[in-house]
């Protein structure tokens, strides 16, 4: 049980990233961004592909930087070619898949066998012991926790915050929703990329199909932990993506050990949980409807 609590713990820190992405897309900016799931992979092929090359600690501001190039891309179609935001991910993410095969030598999988990574060469400055892996996930997203609500109390933070909110607003207030829109969507993708850049260090592979369904699972992530703690402030928003993905993945990890639900059915159970969570308050606001109409028509009958 304490491994399945600890492994649990390590792929929510790690997941964690992934639903900071879509906080700030979709949440901050209010954009659906789909370039998530190509974006992951890419992380996790130039994570590994520079860890080959020898360089471990390198590998994952490459990565980030990576998942950046391919927000700004995503960026530049909805913003300068007047794709719609959806599509723009679509196009983005089909592109990825050629970009990350090219990466991995064109090669649909790649694996560190015997290569040092960031969690091996932490290991052995002896800090943590069994608990090293664990310890440097949450440390990872705790700091891009800590980084990006400093970023968003920043002039440009608040700035792509007022974005999501008016846009016209904010182009009437002389500001640039062209330069907001890319620099909001490259930290998300590179914060989507970092990710996917862990996980690949710690798994030691990468898969090109290894990022299908994650925007699914970040966004079920994001609206578990907005369900548990709210998302009034950006601080508890940035706490609330990663407590949301710890609890997912306890969730996941007590659904296989305890076989509740097949193990083929987890991605249409999770599927099924973002839509519902996402149709809650407008179930909540039709079911309030529904009542008071009623109660208007008992009035009138006793009348």
């Amino acid at each position: 049980m304490l491994y399945i609590t600890q492994t649990a713990l390590e792929l929510g820190f790690q997941y964690a990233l992934v639903a900071m992405a879509l906080f700030l897309s979709y949440r901050v900016l209010d954009i659906a961004d789909l370039t998530t799931d190509g974006c992951f992979v890419l992380g996790g092929a130039v994570s590994v592909t520079v860890t080959l090359a020898g360089h471990p600690l390198l590998a994952i501001p490459a990565a980030m930087l990576a998942g950046a190039c391919a927000g700004a891309v995503t960026a530049f179609l909805q913003t300068r070619l007047g794709v719609p935001s959806i599509l723009a991910g679509i196009v983005t993410n089909t592109g990825l898949y050629t970009v990350n095969l090219m990466v991995m030598g064109w090669k649909s999988n790649a694996a560190l066998l015997r290569e040092d990574t960031i969690f091996t060469l932490f290991r052995g400055l002896g800090i943590g012991g069994g608990f090293s892996e664990l310890l440097l996930s949450a440390a990872i997203t705790i700091l891009a926790g800590v980084l990006l609500v400093a970023f968003l109390g920043t002039r440009l933070g608040l700035s792509i915050r007022a974005t999501g909110d008016n846009p016209d607003m904010v182009r009437a207030s002389s500001i640039d929703p062209t330069l907001t829109i890319t620099v909001g969507l490259c930290v998300s993708n590179a914060l989507t990329a970092l990710s996917g850049a862990v996980v690949g260090q710690a798994q030691k592979t990468v898969d090109v199909n290894s990022g299908t369904g994650i925007v699914v699972i970040g966004l079920a992530c994001l609206i578990i932990g907005e369900t548990v703690l709210g998302r009034r402030t950006i601080v508890k928003g940035a706490i609330a993506v990663v407590v949301g993905s710890v609890i997912y993945r306890f969730i996941y990890a007590v659904v296989l050990y305890t076989k509740v639900v097949p193990v083929d059915c987890l991605k249409l159970l999770t599927a099924i949980v973002v839509g519902a969570a996402i149709a809650a308050p407008s179930i909540r606001e039709w079911a309030s409807f529904q009542r008071r109409r009623q109660a208007a028509r008992t009035g009138k009958g006793g009348k």
